[in-house]
């Protein structure tokens, strides 16, 4: 969410930013809600004050002189009058205040002025390519096959019981998944990142003010969140209903941290990095890639989010480092990846610029997304009320952003199809060795 008077004054560049992010936002309505906003307000106001006068007109001071006396009934009636006015306005007050919130939560961020223009992800910048992708001298199989041979993943069974998307980890993959987690964990507290278990169950404003619900509800349609409603017992035994949700990754649960806090400016930069279980519906990708690890319900990750003073230099150069924190975990899983530069089409509304990275899937023929670096500046902040005081005392909103360290599926897919062999085996990677405790994984007869 932005600053109002921020909108009022950069209409122009507002409304390029609603064209180019293909955002469904009528500004000028906006504009016009927020007039009658103020302008009822100040009518309200107005009326309080009369209101305060009529009702101090019918309790004189002693002092009052006869000449001073007042009609009563008059007053009486005029304050019933001005009471039930203000009601009134309250009422027109509260419903504009609802479709200004309606409005103000789609209202984007202007992308950095250096991010490129386009349309879409076609064209969308590469700007870092580590290698050209893997090439074999025989045909190569994909994840699902290699696993399968291998008994390195059940989607069977994990459909039976998990249902679509459904999958079990095993054997040797278990400790490739968990070395990637705690490989990412690690190289990112070196980075100075201070480790954190979250919450993966959160009340519904930590998805709104991350920016997870595409309005200021959840909205079944279209967001990719999952929704849990039963009772809970509270500790006094009563029970409560509440809407609760599962994270689909551990940011918005990082950032809620900071909510309604004023930061000390001395804590600043703070830079976390988050573990967790993360859940996705995957509404919007109905009917792609339906077999695999590619595309989830459920799934790890390790997250990273830094919460700074707002700042451009400070944030650009935070985002840079995050961005080369992921180029040092995709180096060390010996693969094919590559850096690109969201455009201006690809940005959702409240990012400010945007990197993802990529690894090349030989099974896809093409690259695949394994996460992004993120800069939000204020727009996150603002709905989760997050602040400090600069040098000066004045009360700022701090800018966050995020990136991902590693996701568990991905880069596993990566893993298996690059490195295998014409046998059928996988090499490790030597950064995962400990882990899997091989250099190599074989068919071989399980017990």
């Amino acid at each position: 969410m932005l600053d109002i008077k921020y909108i009022r004054e950069n209409t122009e560049a507002l409304k390029k930013a609603i064209v180019q992010k293909h955002i469904k936002l009528d500004l000028d309505e906006l504009i016009k809600v927020d007039e009658e906003r103020r302008a009822l307000i100040r009518a309200i106001d107005d009326l309080r004050a009369e209101h305060k006068r009529t009702s101090d007109s019918l309790s004189p001071s002693p002092s009052s002189s006869p000449s001073m006396a007042v009609d009563v009934d008059s007053s009486i009636k005029s304050g019933k009058k001005e009471k039930d006015e203000i009601a009134e306005k309250q009422g027109k007050l509260a419903a504009l205040e609802e479709s200004f919130e309606e409005l103000m939560v789609k209202v984007p961020v202007v992308p950095a002025p250096d991010t490129p223009e386009g349309q879409d992800e076609k064209d969308n910048l590469e700007i870092f390519r580590s290698q050209e992708p893997t090439k074999f001298r025989f045909i190569p199989k994909d994840h699902v096959e290699l696993a399968k041979e291998l008994d390195l993943i059940d989607f069977n069974n994990g459909a039976k019981v998990g249902g679509y998307r459904g999958y079990y980890v095993k054997n040797e993959a278990v400790m490739l998944q968990m070395g990637l987690m705690m490989h990412a964990l690690q190289k990112a507290i070196q980075h100075g990142f201070k480790p954190i278990v979250p919450p993966t169950l959160v009340r519904e404003f930590v998805l709104y003010g991350s920016g997870y619900f595409a309005g200021r509800q959840f909205n079944p349609e279209v967001d990719e969140v999952y929704k849990i409603a039963n009772d809970e017992k509270l500790a006094d035994g009563t029970t409560k209903r509440e809407n609760k949700f599962l994270i689909g990754t551990a940011e918005p649960s990082l950032l809620a941290y900071f909510a309604d806090q004023v930061i000390p400016f001395s804590d600043l930069p703070i830079k976390l990095c988050g573990f967790s279980q993360c859940y996705r519906s995957e509404i919007g990708s109905y009917g792609r890639d339906t077999k695999g690890l590619y595309r989830v319900h459920e799934f790890m990750k390790v997250e990273l989010v830094a919460i700074t003073p707002a700042d451009l230099e400070i944030a650009d150069k935070l985002q840079e480092e995050m961005v080369d924190l992921a180029k040092e975990l995709h180096n060390d899983l010996e693969v094919p990846y590559r850096i690109i530069r969201m455009c201006t089409g690809d940005l959702t509304a409240g990012k400010y610029k945007q990197f993802d990275y990529e690894v090349w899937t030989p099974s896809r023929n093409g690259w695949g997304e394994t996460g992004s670096a993120s800069n939000f500046l204020d727009w996150q902040s603002r709905r989760l009320n997050a602040r400090y005081k600069d040098k000066g005392g004045e009360t700022k909103y701090v800018y966050m952003l995020n990136a991902t360290a590693l996701p568990s599926p991905r880069p596993l897919i990566a893993i298996l199809e690059n490195h295998q062999t014409k046998d059928g085996s996988i090499k490790v990677p030597k950064i995962l060795r400990p882990y899997v405790g091989k250099k190599e994984i074989k068919r071989e007869k399980r017990a």
